[in-house]
């Protein structure tokens, strides 16, 4: 499982639903596979924040090597 490094849960709020974003598994796919993330979502919505460093860090990465394949 990919592990998220974002602010803690509560600092951050949904847009949408103005509700505490709280911490659970979200399954993220890209190119037909799927993989767990633990990442911050609104309870609500189940809408998830995805940081700029696990973007543009680990999940760019991922992306990369399945391209490659």
């Amino acid at each position: 499982m990919i592990e998220n490094e974002s602010p803690e849960a509560s600092d951050l709020v949904c847009a949408k639903c103005n509700q505490a974003m709280t911490p659970g598994k979200v399954m993220v796919t890209y190119l037909g596979y799927s993989f767990p993330v633990q990442l911050v979502r609104c309870p609500t919505c189940k809408k998830a924040h995805v940081s700029e460093e696990l973007a543009t860090g680990k999940m760019f990465q991922v992306e990369q090597l399945l391209e490659d394949k």
